[in-house]
């Protein structure tokens, strides 16, 4: 994940100190790489120890790492090309080469997705979600598909769960939530009218408001109390919300999985969903 990526999804977040740091390091990143610490600190007006430590608030063990880091994330700065369809894959390439590079990126956004949350907002996000007395899911598009997807998981482990694909009716249904209630808010862009006006609503209702979206600020990250990320190419080109949709499943699909080891009766829940579809494929 890109240290300059990192730091523009949190400046809104820091610190003054660190933000006058982290909004120097973003529009100079070359000039950053040449100053040291003590001449960074100089530039920004802060101390040499607060260059230290916001290094070290980003995951780094000193200034040098993160110049490393900074580093990294310019040489990896590229501009899309005439002929490019989607993420990497251009016009020319061969079936081989789209499924190879399909394969990647997919692969590459969910490790990148897997790694951006740290363990302690999934674990807020996991306890707001086992404790809610109703779970409401929002998003349109392939966000909409995502929210059906998890909807329907988590009412084979007996959830009150409410889904629908018209953002009116999901408007309705929290409309009703309270403080006991979760909203579950997916958009990549973080920037989707109907997704957003909902995200709103709920808070103003008192219930506990999780987003899913990109890392860059946007408004449904700041309409939310708890933020978990998705990683994907499409910023670069896009022709459907390929990455972005994998990336949120697989967010979701762990939720999932941790929401099952934690609910004891999880296991008989499955079985008797299973057991009851059963009858529908008999011959």
């Amino acid at each position: 994940m890109s240290v300059l990526k990192k730091i523009n999804a949190q400046i809104e977040d820091m610190a003054p100190a660190d933000r006058e740091i982290g909004q120097f390091i973003l529009d100079n990143p070359d000039q950053m790489l040449r100053l040291s610490s003590a001449a960074l600190a100089a530039e920004t007006g802060r101390s040499q120890s607060s260059v230290v430590k916001f290094s070290q608030k980003l995951g780094f063990a000193g200034y040098q790492e993160l110049k490393l880091a900074v580093s990294e994330a310019k040489a990896q700065e590229w501009h899309a090309p005439p002929g490019m369809i989607h993420g990497s894959i251009e016009v020319g390439d061969s079936y081989l080469t789209i499924l190879q590079k399909l394969i990647g990126s997919k692969m590459l956004s969910m490790q990148q997705t897997l790694a951006v949350n740290n363990e302690q907002e999934i674990e807020r996000a996991l306890t707001a979600l086992n404790d809610a007395r109703r779970i409401h899911m929002a998003g349109v598009g392939a966000s909409s598909l995502v929210a059906r997807d998890f909807s329907y998981k988590l009412m084979k482990l007996g959830r009150n769960v409410l889904h629908d694909s018209d953002s009116h009716v999901q408007m309705a249904n929290v409309s009703t939530l309270n403080s006991q209630d979760v909203l579950l808010a997916l958009s990549y862009s973080g920037t989707s009218f109907e997704t957003l006006r909902i995200a709103e609503l709920a808070r103003q209702r008192g219930a506990t408001v999780i987003a899913i979206t990109g890392l860059n600020g946007n408004p449904l990250m700041q309409a939310a109390d708890i933020r978990l990320y998705t990683v994907a190419d499409e910023e670069r080109v896009r022709s459907s919300s390929i990455t972005a949709r994998d990336a949120q499943l697989m967010l979701t699909d762990l939720l999932f999985i941790l929401l099952v080891q934690r609910q004891p009766d999880a296991n008989e829940y499955v079985h008797n969903s299973e057991l009851a579809v059963s009858v529908l494929k008999a011959k």
